[in-house]
């Protein structure tokens, strides 16, 4: 008989008898042991009975594989972020974080658009807000395209300027 450690699959499928194994000892019933308990029975009626019991083992591997991939250590778990829900306390600074972020970049805007003159600032707001392209910008002040690239270009520095002191 090989493979006795692996499982009591392996014992059963590759030893020559039917193999059962027990906390303190493994019994091997032979051909000639269960023709001699069972008279009336024949060789075939062992392989019969030899390949039920490897279906059962087999049996019994699969699910008890099946079952160890369905549990998780909780150790695995704690390190698992993407099935935790945060804390309230966690949620309540991160929102409180977010609040700060915003009411900055709303407080750098105001200031950054209270430096610009009024044309840059019409300009600039009808270019990146507005969506508006330079020519429809000249078109609609009645000015060259070039006079409100000039004006955009001048607004872009002022803000990189103002962010660059920040």
């Amino acid at each position: 008989m090989k493979n006795y450690q692996d499982s009591d699959y392996a014992a059963n499928k590759y030893a020559s008898g039917i193999v059962y194994r027990f906390a303190n000892q493994t019994v091997m019933v032979t051909l000639a042991n269960y023709l001699c308990e069972n008279p009336d029975k024949t060789e075939a009626d062992f392989n019969q009975l030899k390949a039920l019991s490897d279906g059962l083992y087999l049996q019994q591997v699969r699910a008890d594989n099946v079952q160890s991939k369905r549990a998780i250590s909780f150790h695995v778990l704690e390190e698992t972020t993407c099935c935790a829900v945060p804390s309230p306390e966690d949620t309540y600074i991160e929102a409180e974080q977010e609040a700060e972020k915003q009411a900055h970049r709303q407080r750098l805007t105001k200031e950054i658009l209270s430096k610009l003159t009024d044309v840059q600032r019409r300009r600039y707001l009808l270019y990146y807000v507005h969506g508006l392209t330079m020519r429809q910008i000249a078109e609609k002040e009645g000015v060259l395209h070039s006079k409100v690239q000039k004006s955009l270009l001048a607004a872009e520095k002022k803000i990189k300027n103002i962010l660059a002191d920040n």
